[in-house]
This record gives C-alpha cells, structure tokens and sequence, in this order.
C-alpha cells in the first residue's frame, strides 16, 4: 500500500516537471523566435540607414505659396528653399550646444539613442493635458525624421525612426551625431542649421553670438514658423528663451545669476531677409494654415492658397499710410492700421497692420510692443490675446444706436442734452462733456448720432434699459439707476458680439456708461466687419481671409463656403446708414466738406476718439467695401489734441476715393419709418 502511494507520489512528480520543461521549452522557442523576428525587423531597417553625408545635403522641400485673389501675385512663400551654411562642431560656443541639449533633449550624452524616460514622461504629460503634444522624441529621432523619413506619421514610420535612431547612435559618436542635428535642423526664414540660422536673425557668425541669443534659437526649433520674431508670436518666442535659459540653469549648464542677466537683455534682430508682400495679412493667413494643417503639412506638400487678398487696393493703401503717417508726426502719432473688407462675402480685400512693416521701429532703441510709439512689425489691426486692441471712442456708437431702434425709438425720438451727472463710476462722478464743449438742448437721435454728442448717447443706453418703452424727455428720471444703465449696457454689448465683436467679455459694471464713448477694447478687423452688417442691412459673415487652397496637383483640399446669418433687422440698419451718411446732419459739427464727405457717393462713416486722445478712428463703408482705420502710438501714448476725423480721415477719405471709382454706384435704401 505505501508502495503505490510512493509510486503515485513520484508519477505525479514526474508528471509536473515534464509539464514545466514542456512550458518552458515552448516559451523558450517562442522567445526565440520573437528574438528572431526583433532582428529580422532591426536589420530589414537598419540596413537603410542614410549615409553620414546624407544629414548635410540639401532636401526637396515643395513649397507653399500663398497668393493674391486672382492667383497671380506670390504674396509669399513658405519654405521655398533651404538656406544652409555648415558650421564645424568645435566652431559652436558650448553654450548654444548646451541650449539646445536643454530645450530639446538633455539625456543626449547618456541614452542610446532613444530616451524611455523621455518618452514615459511625454506619455503621462499627454494622457495628463488628453492630447498628443509632447513626444518624448531625442535629437537621434529628430535628426532621422527630417532627413530622411517622410512627416507621415504612421506606426511604421515610427519603428523606422527608432530602430534607425538606434544603429544610428550605434555606428557613430555623439559628438558627430550632434553635429549633424546642428547642421540640419530647421530654424524658419527658410533657414536650416545653426549657422545659417544666426546669420538670419542675428547677422553674423554662430560662433559670435551671445547666450540669450544662443537661447532663442534653440527656442525656435520647437516651432520655427509660429515662434519666428517677425510675426506675431514674438512674445512666446521670448517666453520660451526665458524657460530655456531656466533649463539651463537646471542642468547646470549656467548659474542662475547668468540666466537671470541673459533674460533682461535686449534682443536685437536683423530685419529679415524674406521676401513678403502684404506682410501683416500673410502673416495672418499664415497662422491659419499653420493651426489647421501642421507646420509639417504646410512645409512639404506644395500648397497654392489663393487668398482674397486684393493686390491693387493694398499696394495703394500701404503708399497712402506711409504718407499719412510722415504727416501725422506733428500731431505725435506715428502708426496708422488699415482694414477693408467686402461686407457681402466677409473677404478681407485690405489689411494693413502698420505704417511700414519694413521700417525700423521709433525710436530705434525702444523694446518692441512696450516702449516704441511705432513697432513695424506688430499688427495693429489684430492685437493680441493679452493685448486684444484698442478703445474704439465713439465708433462703438452705431451699435447703441441700432439697439435701441430694434426697441422701437426712431431718429425723431427726442432726447436732452443738458449738463449730466451720472453717479459715481470708477470712484468718481462722470460727468461728461461734448466734443464742442457745448449742450445743444432737445435733439433727435439723428442729430445726436450723426454729430457724435456724448450725453445723449450715454441717456440712449437708459432708454434702452428701461423696461418698456419710455418718454424719452423723461429719462433724466432714470438717470443715476444703475440697473437700468447695465441693461442697456447688457442689450447694446449683446447687438455688437452678434455682429462680430468678441473682445467685450469683461463685467458689465466695468465699463459703466463710458462704453458709449468706446470704453472697452476692440479690434479694427472686427470692427470693419461689424460695421458690414450695416452695409448688408444685419447680415453678418465672419473675416474671410481664404478663397481655396490647392494641393500640388491642384485638388481642392479648402474652398470657402462660409454664409451670412441676419443678426439685426432690415430697417435698424437702414436707418443707421441712412443717418452716418446723412452730411447735412452731421455739418454743425464736422462742416460741410470734412474728409467723411464724398461728391457723388453716399457713404455711411462714422469717426471716433478716445480719452486723452491715445486713439483715432474712422470707419465707413457703401453696399460694397466697408474700410476702417486706426492712427495712434504702439505703446499708447497720446496724441496731440486732434480729434480721428483729423488723424485718420484724410488717410481714409484718400483711400476711400480710389476704391470707389473701381465699385459701381450704390445708395442705401431708405429706411420704411
């Protein structure tokens, strides 16, 4: 009996251990086998590795052309050649190298070629922000992708770069590996590698540059087309050599007394070697193209984007500005910005951004878009988001107007105006003055808008806020409610965000009743655009900078389509255009011949002019164009005392006279009340 239990014991034994040599010698041929095929995969890749010459030679690049509406004017070429001069690995300063070990792969000296920990990281950053953004990718990958895979980004063309980053990392040095990357890498402006790219924005050598210097190129690499100091991202460019000199500081590359000292010195840049017609607006079509489609899309695959840019009328309005602006330096404004658009489509015909983008700024030692009362290169016609625009004075009035016509007051409707306290805002009584110095007493809201007064048009807003319809020659008895003031402010902001204006986001009660005499900031883009829906009698179409794009075998990949939505009714904005091209009610204060009138064409303008005279505006507009224009100082400091209708009008009324003639004659429709 024990026996056979032993027997049983020792069967079972065997048994298992058969089991498990079985297991394992299947496992065993199974690793084998994926060994096998890792190998096989490495060297079917491996053997296509790119001779080392290869990462210095020129690469095909099909460029992207940007072009006039008719698509016979290269307004712009992106990436149309390559500009590169090699610079020997010992001829680079240590702290450039250092710069951009810092920005793009810090590891490079101790990983094989691909960085786990680098990539691990961008993993849990990406599954962190839901989006793939960071990618972990060493300067073996990068040196691998832009010289010889294709920017596809397919699973394939992934093994290939790693497996290729490896032998690559394998067969040569570091320092030969590094060299190359330097030697290669895109830094926009058409310029690939280290040299070429300090020649570009610095005008000399890569070995005589400084260490912020040194830190903005390894900036660009990131993003060399966005990031590039002559469009509008400068300040990220700037934001983003301040974080690389903080890198390296962590890497202890530089103290932080050095980082610190590079951070507050002056970046100089040369003028740019690019050839650019309509820069401002190129630039604006631009970073379209580069959200929508990827710098990479954009770069290689020969794109022809017909813009709606109308070539004629731009080439007039940047030699009318230019003139304008030597003009207007007596009254110490030194920058215009310029916009026309065709309210019927949205196309934007014109957009300039500045006097001359070509120009030095004034004065010449001012830190751009801070100290310069002209920076060239800043599109005034746009802003930013951290500087959205500017105070558009009493052209903001129009939109108070036609709100409270959409509630039934008319331009017969009667209102006082008479000396006004109206409460304390901004920890002080506001009491307003007319432009005249002067109170009219009972006027209609015609005279009142057509002459620009002030106090009735702030009293506008309470017979708008009012909750029902309201004796206009008693709303004196409303004033000082600032319920009743808000709700007018509320309805009025509501009628310009629906017909284009998206900068007036602040609490109500911070703009108070100012906001009628252009208390909050705008765009001159969204304001040309706002005052086309005037011209359209309340249709409203968004900017339109694109008519289609093309690929390299002339597909349509884009076409515009873009329809306009009724977003005030027909008679409002009748009879707004009705009044601003009425020259015979805006004469008592304007004259019978100032620059807003035209012989034989009706056009509806309205002027406009800001506290301490820091801003002039005009903006006007037939059927068929609608222009508008700013004139004041980049960094916000006032004019003389001249009112836009003496800054800006004469520049505009030139420009308007010239499109005119190109259009047929329309009149506006009168209004049916």
């Amino acid at each position: 009996m024990v026996e056979r239990i032993f027997h049983r014991k020792t069967f079972q034994k065997n048994r298992k251990s058969q089991k498990i040599f079985f297991i394992l010698k299947f496992a065993g041929a199974g690793f084998l086998l994926f060994a096998l095929f890792c190998f096989l995969v490495f060297f079917y890749y491996a053997k296509d590795l790119p001779r080392p010459e290869k990462f210095t030679e020129k690469q095909t690049i099909q460029s992207t052309g940007i072009y006039d509406r008719t698509g016979k004017i290269l307004l712009y070429e992106i990436f149309g050649e390559e500009k590169r001069t090699l610079i020997s690995f010992d001829d680079i300063p240590i702290f450039l190298k250092q710069s951009v070990l810092a920005a793009e792969d810090a590891n490079f000296y101790s990983h094989f070629g691909i960085d786990p920990r680098g990539i691990a990281r961008s993993i849990l950053i990406n599954l962190k922000i839901g989006g793939a953004v960071y990618g972990g990718s060493t300067i073996d990958q990068q040196l691998i992708r832009s010289a010889f895979l294709s920017p596809e980004k397919t699973p394939e063309r992934k093994i290939r770069e790693i497996i290729l980053s490896l032998e690559l990392d394998r067969r040569y040095s570091k320092d030969q590996i590094f060299g190359w990357y330097l030697n290669q890498v895109p830094f926009g402006e058409n310029s690939y590698g280290i040299e070429a790219a300090s020649q570009t924005y610095f005008k000399k050598s890569a070995s005589e540059i400084s260490l912020p210097e040194a830190a903005v190129l390894a900036a660009l690499i990131k993003s060399p087309s966005y990031l590039s100091p002559y469009g509008n991202a400068k300040n990220e460019l700037m934001a983003r050599k301040d974080y690389v000199l903080d890198r390296m500081v962590e890497e202890n590359f530089i103290t932080k007394d050095e980082a610190e000292k590079a951070k507050k010195e002056e970046i100089v840049f040369a003028g740019g070697t690019i050839q650019i017609k309509a820069p401002h607006f190129v630039l604006y079509v631009k970073d379209y193209l580069l959200s929508k489609y990827g710098e990479d899309f954009i770069k290689e695959r020969g794109l022809k984007v017909y813009t709606t840019l109308n070539w004629d009328l731009q080439s007039q309005a940047e030699e009318i500005v230019k003139e304008g602006v030597k003009n207007n330096k007596i009254y110490n404004a030194y920058n215009a910005a310029l916009v026309a658009i065709d309210p019927k489509t949205g196309e934007i015909l014109t957009m300039i951004g500045s006097a001359n983008w070509f120009d030095d700024p004034y004065p010449k030692n001012c830190v751009s878009g801070i100290s310069c009362l002209f920076d060239p290169r800043f599109n005034a016609a746009l802003g930013t988001n951290k500087n959205p625009g500017r105070q558009p004075g009493s052209s903001f009035k129009p939109f108070v107007y036609a709100t409270a016509f959409a509630k039934g007051y008319t331009d017969k409707t009667l209102v006082i105006d008479d000396e006004t306290d109206f409460g304390l805002w901004g920890d002080k009584e506001y009491t307003p003055k007319n432009y005249d110095g002067r109170f009219h007493g009972l006027v209609t809201l015609r005279q009142s808008l057509a002459q620009s007064l002030n106090i009735p048009s702030i009293k506008t807003l309470y017979l708008i806020g009012s909750d029902k319809k309201t004796d206009p020659l008693l709303i004196n008895n409303f004033v000082g409610k600032e319920s009743v003031l808000l709700e007018g402010l509320k309805e009025s902001i509501d009628t310009a965000q629906k017909m284009g204006i998206t900068t007036l986001s602040n609490p109500l009660s911070s703009y108070g009743p100012a906001i009628v005499l252009g208390g909050g900031e705008v765009k001159l883009l969204e304001m040309v655009s706002a005052y086309g829906v005037f011209a359209t009698e309340g249709l409203q179409i968004s900017p339109v900078s694109i008519l289609k794009i093309e690929d390299s075998q002339g597909n349509i990949i884009e076409q515009n389509e873009k329809t306009p939505k009724r977003v005030l009714g027909i008679d409002s904005c009748r009879l707004i255009s009705d009044i601003l091209s009425d020259n015979e009610a805006r004469t008592p204060i304007f004259g019978a011949r100032s620059p807003l009138f035209f012989d034989n064409y009706q056009v509806a303008v309205k002027t406009g002019t800001t506290q301490d005279y820091r801003d002039g505006w005009i903006i006007g507009y037939t059927p068929s164009i609608a222009v508008g224009m700013w004139v004041g100082n980049n960094n916000n400091e006032p004019m003389l005392k001249e009112p836009g209708v003496v800054v800006a009008g004469p520049m505009w009324h030139s420009f308007m006279e010239k499109t005119l003639s190109t259009y047929p004659k329309e009149e506006f429709i009168k209004p049916s009340y």
